[in-house]
């Protein structure tokens, strides 16, 4: 029916799910207008659950000639469960139980709305990259009332038969109880690594549902706790009235199975699944503030130390060396444009979508490599991701020193990057180091007035000046204001914010230090 897209605001600057209809889904007038009902239900449904484990709804476009119908969303990074589910090696219980409590809080949220979700499946639940559970498409929901029409092309229950209640299976009416059969199914399976049932066919599998027994969990993996096991065969059971009264009393039995709010891993609790993230951190820290990021490697820095391990570029027959040529241009010309738009951020992911490829056939210190991956890291600085800009800045500087040696003017200016970035970063003390080597290096080469020294002068002044060593920042901008004054003028941009500087801090040091600057 739909694509999801990647997308960008080009007002914001930040990146955004686009959930669109395809063209070719719509056959006819009926079919178009049942869409634009689906769609216009979903964007004011999901706008209604206000949850963080439910993606924002931004914008909803409902074209009247239903040839636009698309939905502007958050954009979630992370991995749907169905990543994590391995029949040879079942997940942690308090992983699987932290998902689950967290798509039981979503669904009391829902619920009150009242919204029913009808289609919880592992596709749709997605682990952000900090653990948080995000549980998507509510787009085929029904608002419980009696005077909804169903939005369903063919009369057909809507859902996804592995994980359908018997009441959706029979085509009757849907409640959160249905929902809760749902969350059965997903616990199970992440559980034990295997659906509940495996059906060769949807009729078998609906059949089972209607049917068959499910398998209680103990049988299949004998560490999962009793009370466990018994929570999951409550929520398995035909008769919606049968299950648990509501989310609420899910969410209270699955507590006893969740960290408390400052208690550390234990060495003898399972590790959740390598490289992914830790759904019961939340629980463990509640409102925790957001981990401390370390200098990750970025895509192109770990090209860069390929290149310095000797791994060789692809050789490309000309006519491919030709097409990726004819690609960089391109490339340069939409990165150029979204700059002189100032959308920072959009050009940044642009640009790294180019470096990949490029650097696997020309090699990661190829000239034109190292030019995409300084643009790169410009729009990344520009955007404000400073975190994300400093390593890079640092392996170009190490790329061209070796391709020129450190005092060349490219890597000069990749290190006086790196220290602004580490100044934006709070890290002064390193920042000031990083800038006063670089200008030791420009003023041996250009002087002490060229436009490089004089940027260099004037940002290790106002480095200090954060700093509060207003007499050091006085030092280097008094000398730096009768240079300018001599080279640019006075009139110019940058030698009257010096000046204005300048008196500000003859205000801070009259106030009160001694040995104030006249």
């Amino acid at each position: 029916m739909g694509d999801v897209w990647r997308g960008y605001d080009a007002v914001l600057d930040r990146p955004v799910a686009v959930k669109r209809i395809r063209p070719q889904a719509v056959t006819s007038p009926h079919l178009a207008e049942e869409f634009e009902k689906r769609f216009r239900r979903e964007a004011r449904i999901t706008a209604r659950i206000q949850h963080p484990g439910v993606p924002q709804v931004y914008d909803a476009v409902l074209d009247k000639s239903y040839e636009q119908l698309f939905l502007v969303m958050e954009l979630v990074e992370g991995l749907p469960l169905t990543a994590y589910v391995r029949p040879d090696r079942p997940l942690p219980v308090s992983w699987a139980v932290a998902v689950a409590a967290q798509v039981a809080t979503v669904l009391s949220y829902a619920h009150d709305v009242p919204v029913v979700h009808r289609d919880l499946k592992p596709s749709n639940i997605l682990v952000a990259r900090d653990g948080t559970v995000k549980v998507l498409d509510f787009g085929i929901a029904a608002i419980l009332r009696t005077d909804v029409t169903k939005l369903t092309a063919t009369g057909s229950p809507i859902g996804t038969h592995r994980y359908m209640a018997p009441e959706q299976v029979r085509g009757a009416g849907v409640t959160p109880r249905t929902d809760l059969y749902a969350l059965g199914c997903v616990l199970h399976e992440l559980l034990c690594g295997q659906p509940l049932f495996s059906g060769e066919s949807e009729w078998q599998l609906m059949t089972q549902h209607v049917t068959a027994a499910p398998t209680p969990l103990r049988e299949l993996r004998p560490d999962v706790p009793a009370a466990l096991e018994e929570l999951v065969l409550h929520l398995l059971l035909k008769v919606p009235e049968s299950r648990p009264v509501d989310v609420q009393e899910v969410y209270e039995r699955l507590r006893p199975f969740l960290p408390s709010p400052g208690a550390e891993r234990s060495a003898s609790e399972e590790p959740g699944p390598e490289g992914a993230p830790d759904p019961t951190g939340i629980f463990r820290r509640p409102y925790a503030p957001r981990a401390r990021g370390g200098v990750a490697r970025t895509r192109s820095a770990a090209a860069d130390h390929s290149a310095r391990t000797g791994v060789p570029p692809v050789v490309l027959p000309e006519a491919e060396r030709a097409e990726l040529r004819q690609r960089i241009r391109e490339v340069q010309a939409h990165y150029a444009a979204l700059m002189d738009e100032e959308r920072y951020a959009q050009a940044a992911e642009v640009m790294a979508e180019m470096i990949e490829p490029a650097a696997r056939a020309l090699g990661a210190e190829n000239r034109p490599v190292l030019r995409l991956r300084m643009w790169r890291a410009v729009s990344q600085q520009l955007a404000g991701d400073h975190r994300a800009a400093l390593p890079e800045f640092e392996a170009l500087a190490d790329a061209y020193a070796r391709a020129d040696g450190r005092g060349s003017k490219e890597a000069r200016e990749c290190l006086a990057q790196a220290a602004r970035c580490r100044g934006e970063l709070g890290q002064v003390t390193e920042a000031l180091a990083g800038l006063n080597r670089v200008l030791n290096a420009v003023r041996a080469v250009d002087g002490d007035v060229s436009e490089e020294a004089v940027e260099l002068r004037r940002d290790i002044g106002m480095l200090l000046l954060a700093q509060g060593r207003t007499a050091e920042a006085y030092d280097v901008l008094k000398p730096l204001h009768a240079d300018l004054c001599v080279v640019l003028g006075p009139q110019d941009e940058l030698t009257e914010e010096v000046a204005e500087t300048l008196a500000v801090i003859r205000l801070d040091l009259d106030g009160g230090a001694s040995g104030s600057p006249s």
